[in-house]
């Protein structure tokens, strides 16, 4: 009766969120992949080069364990607890073996090169093709092609690869926890706004007060940035700073032999693979290869180094003629404090009198307005009608103009330092695919996750919010409308499934444009006590300021970029330059100021070591590019004129947001926009194309 009682195994609609627990996991993991093994011998023995023989049946069994696997996964990311991560590695290497079993298969893969070779290949759709090459790629990047004593080999790297990205990322979680600042003193929280300062009171004991303290300052997001943005005591911007860039970078938390391992064993899996090194691994499946990867940041690098120098310089001006005792001696913990006071005087805005405007529920209900103009969808809310891990978590149902449903989605906004990892992601809960509905008839609708770390609601007040948490909002709503409303019914190619990863944030950065239109600022902009808008003049303010220090902002992306591409392609493990001379030798590039030498920024660097992004955080500048080139398509179209903004819109939905991995990022590209991509939108939305045009 085991899969009756483990809610992991129950045949849900939505996951029982409210009832799972770190003591199913074990059992659930062990349970479900036994049932797989026998699946996939099934298969192996029953497979034939047709879509019915072998698709669907892969498809089933591949579904199923990311379906159980994320739930799981999710969970140990919102409601992280030792019992959670126990489990996780105890199961781990089982899921690992089994992916591989699967992966390496080789009756699955001459199946699927049959009917890449057969005679019938040419009828199939151009989705269906798609799936096959994706495929016969995986397998090959799994090591099907690999032989008895070296497919061990392999398969040791990655059991040892996956349990390292969990420790990674178990160790910043620690780190960040770690660090808390008590402090007593009003002098010393001079210049932190209202809002840091409740979160600060609410964090340091349940009697304090914003106005008398005490205040607790940790290192989680909202907490470090209205520190450095905010603070008028240096030496605490300092500490502050200096305890972020060397978080989990020693005693038992220290990453940096796990980065040394990591970074060892791709390079061991890439030569295994017949690859001089991993960054060739990762360009596999991307659309673009280490070259033109590395001429995009070389054409970025020349069109904002000069503007990074005159950001410099006017920061240094600035302080100077405050009478800041630091002008000549700008340092990284100044930079931030010092962009922040040059900004407000500069175009007479204050992100701190912003946030009153910025409440989450008209933030939302302003965006979701946008979306049912560009894409003829209500969204509405589903609470009650399916089960949450957090009260603050909300549930939201997605209907076409006809009324039926076409998607779901959880959406999760606050930061909970002590169980939820920092930053915003969009995750997939299911897929859409003809496949797997619960009747056997109908099609299975996307679910996703959208997870956010703003600042929380007080007693008094919703969650007011900076225009770059807006933007974080926005970004993860483009991820998760490219899962939700894809018209594919090939699973693994629905959404932003098979999609290669450079295309995968295009999307969500289009999404981003929108924040900084006129109409759609004075939409969600509305003051969460007296409803009034946002004065004009403060609107103007938040457009003309977008481009504000845009160089120096892109130079910082490149540092991360350009490192992520060396370590994958230069970098000699064991060799005698070590992974913190790349950093610096990058950062010499990107940063004015130099990189303090005890900088350990690569020890929380997720992205690369325990995300997705593995040579492959060039992607963001990839992807910004076809973004920028989507949007501009809507601003000929004239974005005041509902009805070409509304063809525009429906146009971006029946291709980018439609079409999933069934077709190449460019040939969707194309179709959309009627031709290639140009960066010159890019430039010109961040005042950087003059410098391009004198680059």
């Amino acid at each position: 009766m085991e899969s009756v009682e483990n809610p992991l195994l129950q045949n849900f609609i939505f996951p029982p969120y409210d009832i799972i627990e770190a003591k199913h996991v074990r059992p659930a993991i062990h349970s479900l992949l036994r049932k797989l093994e026998s699946d996939l011998i099934e298969l192996e023995n029953t497979v034939e080069p047709t879509w019915p023989k072998l698709v669907v049946p892969l498809e089933k069994i591949t579904d199923r364990l990311s379906v159980v696997w994320g739930i799981v996964n999710h969970l140990s990311s919102v409601k992280d607890s030792p019992e959670f991560r126990a489990a996780i590695e105890e199961v781990q290497p089982k899921k690992v073996e089994f992916q591989l079993k699967l992966g390496q298969s080789k009756p699955i893969y001459n199946a699927f090169r049959a009917i890449r070779d057969s005679s019938d290949w040419v009828t199939l759709s151009d989705a269906r093709k798609r799936v096959v090459e994706l495929k016969l790629k995986e397998a090959v990047l799994d090591g099907v092609s690999l032989e008895d004593g070296e497919r061990e080999h392999f398969n040791q790297i990655q059991l040892e690869l996956a349990k390292l990205s969990q420790k990674f990322e178990e160790n910043i979680l620690d780190a960040t926890k770690m660090f808390e600042k008590i402090i007593s003193d009003k002098n010393e929280v001079e210049g932190l706004p209202l809002t840091a300062l409740t979160v600060a009171a609410e964090m340091a004991v349940l009697k304090a007060t914003a106005d008398d303290g005490p205040w607790a300052i940790t290192l989680d997001g909202p907490s470090y940035r209205s520190v450095l943005q905010h603070s008028c005591n240096r030496s605490l911007r300092e500490e502050v700073y200096r305890a972020h860039v060397t978080r989990a970078s020693d005693g038992t938390l220290n990453n940096t032999p796990i980065i040394e391992r990591i970074l060892e064993l791709r390079l061991e899996k890439a030569k295994l693979l017949g690859y001089s090194n991993f960054a060739e691994v990762s360009m596999e499946t991307k659309m673009a290869t280490i070259d033109k990867a590395k001429d995009l940041l070389d054409k970025l690098h020349s069109a904002s180094w000069n503007p990074a120098i005159k950001d410099m310089e006017d920061l240094r001006d600035f302080a100077i003629g405050q009478g800041a005792k630091e002008a000549k001696d700008i340092n990284h913990w100044d930079i931030n404090f010092w962009s922040e006071r040059l900004r407000e005087s500069k175009y007479d805005i204050n992100e701190e009198e912003l946030r009153p405007y910025l409440s989450l529920p008209k933030v939302i209900d302003g965006l979701f307005k946008l979306i049912k103009k560009l894409f003829e969808i209500e969204i509405e809310p589903a609470d009650g009608a399916a089960p949450v891990w957090n009260k603050d978590v909300s549930f939201y149902k997605i209907k076409d103009f006809s009324g039926s449903p076409i998607a779901y989605f959880y959406f999760d906004p606050y930061s909970r330092p002590s169980e939820k990892r920092g930053g915003a992601w969009m995750d997939v809960v299911v897929g859409r695919t003809g496949v797997l509905s619960c009747d056997g008839t109908s099609t299975r609708l996307p679910i996703a996750h959208i997870v956010c770390n703003q600042t929380p609601p007080t007693q008094d007040k919703p969650s007011l919010m900076t225009i770059r948490e807006v933007e974080a909002v926005f970004h993860e709503f483009g991820h998760a409308l490219q899962h939700m409303l894809t018209k594919q019914g090939e699973g693994f190619v629905a959404g932003s499934q098979g999609i290669e990863w450079d295309a995968v944030e295009l999307p969500s950065q289009f999404m981003e444009n929108w924040c900084y239109q006129r109409d759609i600022i004075m939409n969600i902009a509305k003051h969460y006590e007296t409803g009034e808008s946002l004065p004009e003049d403060l609107c103007l303010s938040i457009l003309s300021a977008r481009t504000f220090r845009a160089g120096s902002q892109l130079l910082c992306q490149l540092r991360y970029a350009g490192v992520d591409l060396e370590l994958h392609s230069n970098y000699v493990p064991g060799g005698p330059k070590s992974i913190y001379d790349i950093d610096q030798r990058v950062g010499k590039k990107t940063h004015l100021i130099p990189l303090l030498p005890e900088d350990r920024f690569l020890c929380s660097f997720t992205h690369i070591f325990s995300d997705k992004y593995a040579a492959g955080y060039y992607s963001y500048q990839w992807a910004e590019v076809l973004a920028y080139d989507a949007f501009s398509a809507f601003e000929e179209a004239g974005l005041d004129n509902d009805k070409t903004l509304g063809e525009m819109g429906i146009r971006f939905r029946e291709t980018v947001l439609a079409l999933g991995g069934g077709k190449s990022p460019n040939e969707v590209f194309l179709e959309f926009r009627g031709r290639e991509p140009s960066p010159d939108a890019f430039l010109r939305y961040n005042g950087l194309l003059p410098a391009i045009v004198a680059a």
